[in-house]
Parts: structure tokens; C-alpha cells; sequence
């Protein structure tokens, strides 16, 4: 082979080799700049007009929930127990456990769940200080706090689910979860700000489990399991509006004050009227109400003596629920296939370009 030959050879390999280069470059500066261009109008759009952020979804008008009051509850987890039993809940119970907790066979001599998880829909966890020795205090003291789902109005687990298994009930708010319509991808496990649903990783055919306000309950007038056998009303359940009300009431009442504490459902309507009790405030209630705005609200409300970020409660979330920014991004994007088809358009402009000049060459 002459020099010339293999001169001109190694010249074309050159040119191929940068050509290849070249195009994988103006690629991906091609694709950011036809990107860009279809985000133009987005971009350029005025903050008052929040392109990027769709409205906040409202409550439904009869949104049903809970109301949680720390000041109330005595720990008894009664409530944990009959969670268990109306929806037919197996034991949890916890390496840790495991040891002390064996009454011979397989089965445990006590059902001791402390957190969340497939197992245990609702759980009463406990927040110490110092001595401990006051409750409702947060110096050298102690309270308890109610987990479960919160049922949010603008839930994320419901925006992520890729095939609608989460839904939120149109008339109660309820949050759904649909075994049958889920594929295991566990996105509502990763989005919820709160750490509610579970996937049961103990079943080969492990399914999301989370709190749905025993939906099966109200079905037949009776009220959710937590909110019958509470003793002291701690958790009450009702109208979220309602309940809303009965929060702001509490939170304006002062040491030392006799108040009444109603029972069941607020109303007296499901389950049937309840006796309230009276009581002494002995601890100041925190003028917050936890769930009132956090993430576009709640329709489990929480009230307490003790700041809710010591009782692990995430405190520093937007009053928006983050669906309003993905989905308006998204939506945004998406609109009328725009984006999508302008970026293709360009990235298919930039491979015609780069091929007829390799050819040329």
C-alpha cells in the first residue's frame, strides 16, 4: 500500500472519528437549546402568573377525618389493638422483640409494633425528656403521638401512582389504596412526606399497605377501630371541618380551665351519641395544629402541649402539597405534546445535518 494510500486513509478515519464527535456534541447542545426554547414561554412567563404551579386541590366539602389530642391520650394503645382487629391485621413483631416475646410455637405472646410498617396501620409512639417525669412537657417530660395516614388533601402517593391504585375518595376524601390495580412499583412508598405506606416485603406477593379511615366501617355507620374504643376521646373522629373547629377551641383554652371533651364521632351521628367527659387543662396547648396547613392540609388534624417537630413530625414543609409543582412542571411540559415534539424536531434537524455532512466528507 503506498504512503499516499494509507495517508489518506488515516485522513478519512480523522474525519469520521470527529464527525462522530461533532455529532454527538451539537446533539446535546442541540437538544438543550430546543429544550430551552420550548420552555421559553414558561421561563419568561411572570412569577404572578405561576406557570410552573398548578392551584392546590380543596378538601372535599364533606371530607370525614380524625382528631388527634396528645393532652388526651394515656397511652393505653387501645387503639393500635383494634386497628389490628376490624382490618384483620396479622401480629408485628420486631427482631428486638423476638426474643423475649416467643410464647411457644410461632405465635407471640404479645403483638408489639413500634412504627409503622405492613403489619400495623396505626401506632401510639412516645416522645421523652430528661426525668420524664412531667407529662405533656417538653423539659423532663413526656408525650405521645398518633401515626397513621393523614389522608392528605393534595396527596402526593396519589400523583405518583403510575396506574391509579391510590385514589382519593371524590364525597369523604378518604385516601384508597387498590391491591388489585397496584404493580409493586412502591412510588407512594418514596413520595409520601410522612412515611405512611408500607410494602410488605415478609409476602412473595407483598402488596402496599396503609390506614384508609376503615372505610368498611363507615360503610356500615360504625366508626374507624382507633376512634371506637379510645377511652378518653383522645382520638375523635368527624367532619374535617368540624374537627378543625373543635381544634381552634382547644387551642384557645388556658390552664386551669375546665373543658368538655366530646367521644366517638363528633357529631354523634356514626356509631351513634357518645358521653364526652370534662377535664382540667393542666399543659398549654402549642397554638399549631398540625395537619390545619401542612402540604395543602390534612383531614387527620393533631393538637399537643409539646412542639410537633419533638414528636417527629416533619414541621419544615411548604402549605402547598408538592404535587402543585411536579404536576405543573409536567403538565407545563406536556401541554398539547409541544416539548416533546419540539425537542424530537430538533434532535431529528441535528442528525440530518450531521449525516449529509459525514456523507459530504
Amino acid at each position: 500500500m503506498s504512503k499516499n494510500m494509507m495517508s489518506t486513509n488515516k485522513m478519512s478515519k480523522s474525519k469520521t472519528s470527529v464527525s462522530r464527535r461533532g455529532f454527538l456534541r451539537n446533539a446535546v447542545k442541540g437538544s438543550a437549546a430546543a429544550a430551552a426554547a420550548a420552555c421559553t414561554t414558561v421561563v419568561a412567563a411572570p412569577p404572578e402568573a405561576n406557570a410552573l404551579v398548578r392551584p392546590p386541590k380543596p378538601l372535599p366539602p364533606e371530607a370525614v377525618g380524625l382528631l388527634y389530642d396528645s393532652t388526651l391520650c394515656i397511652g393505653c394503645k387501645a387503639c393500635v389493638t383494634a386497628c389490628k382487629e376490624v382490618n384483620h391485621m396479622p401480629p408485628d413483631v420486631g427482631p428486638a422483640q423476638q426474643g423475649w416475646n416467643a410464647g411457644g410455637g410461632d405465635k407471640p405472646i404479645y403483638d408489639s409494633p413500634v412504627e409503622l410498617s405492613a403489619r400495623t396501620l396505626n401506632v401510639i409512639k412516645a416522645y421523652s425528656h430528661g426525668t420524664g417525669a412531667t407529662k405533656d412537657a417538653a423539659e423532663n417530660g413526656f408525650a405521645f403521638i398518633k401515626r397513621q395516614c393523614l389522608h392528605c388533601a393534595d396527596p402526593s402517593c396519589v400523583s405518583v401512582c403510575p396506574v391509579s391504585a391510590m385514589t382519593k375518595d371524590a364525597r369523604t376524601g378518604i385516601v384508597n389504596h387498590d391491591p388489585s390495580a397496584c404493580i409493586g412499583c412502591r412510588y407512594c412508598v418514596l413520595s409520601c412526606p410522612f412515611g405512611v405506606p408500607k410494602y410488605d416485603y415478609n409476602d412473595a406477593f407483598g402488596e402496599i399497605k396503609k390506614c384508609q379511615l376503615c372505610k368498611q366501617q363507615l360503610a356500615k355507620n360504625e366508626l374507624p377501630g382507633c376512634a371506637d374504643v379510645c377511652p378518653t376521646g383522645a382520638t375523635l373522629f368527624g367532619r374535617t371541618e368540624d374537627l378543625k373547629a373543635e381544634a381552634k377551641r382547644r387551642t384557645a383554652l388556658t390552664v386551669g380551665e375546665h373543658a368538655h371533651y366530646p367521644r366517638g364521632d363528633i357529631a354523634g351521628k356514626v356509631g351513634g351519641p357518645r358521653d364526652g367527659h370534662e377535664k382540667l387543662v393542666e399543659a398549654a396547648y402549642q397554638p399549631h395544629i398540625y395537619g390545619e396547613k401542612e402540604l395543602g392540609g390534612t383531614q387527620c388534624l393533631a393538637v399537643s402541649a409539646v412542639p410537633f417537630d419533638k414528636l417527629n413530625l416533619p414541621t419544615n414543609v411548604p402549605e402547598n402539597g408538592y404535587p402543585t409543582l411536579s404536576e405543573g412542571i409536567q403538565h407545563t411540559l406536556y401541554a398539547g405534546m409541544i416539548a416533546p415534539a419540539t425537542v424530537f424536531a430538533g434532535l431529528a434537524y441535528l442528525a440530518h445535518r450531521n449525516t449529509k455532512n459525514h456523507t459530504d466528507e
